[in-house]
């Protein structure tokens, strides 16, 4: 399906751009991967250089983007062992997207915080 082909679709459940949009929806997704664009990561790396996520939720986001395929798990038969996190090719190509997305939000954040305080005032 062309980027075009999607305007016209009606998103129903099977639909293969509401898999893309499920995955986006989760916000330590995108995080996720962002923070692995330059090079794999240990957890406690990421957790570090990602702030205001819990190991909990890290493993769990972890794990959801390696079940999708976005993100393998790299495991070193060491002492102690060592594991890492990588982008996969699928992964990758998600960067554009993201890329995109942050840029909409540097531009337009601020446009979005002042709907959100004008709503709440309104309240």
């Amino acid at each position: 399906m062309a980027a075009d082909d999607v305007a016209g679709e009606a998103f129903l459940a099977d639909c293969r751009a509401r898999v893309a949009f499920d995955l986006l929806a989760n916000t330590w997704n995108s995080v996720v991967l962002w923070a692995l664009r330059d090079a794999p990561e240990r957890p406690g790396e990421l957790r570090a250089r990602i702030g205001g996520i819990s190991a909990k939720v890290l493993t769990e986001t972890l794990r959801r983007l390696e079940f999708n395929g976005l993100v393998e798990r790299r495991s070193y038969a060491e002492a102690p062992p060592r594991v890492e996190y990588a982008l996969t090719p699928l992964g990758r190509t998600l960067l554009p997207s993201l890329e995109a997305l942050g840029e909409w939000g540097f531009r337009h954040g601020d446009a979005v915080l002042e709907a959100q305080d004008r709503s709440l005032d309104q309240n």
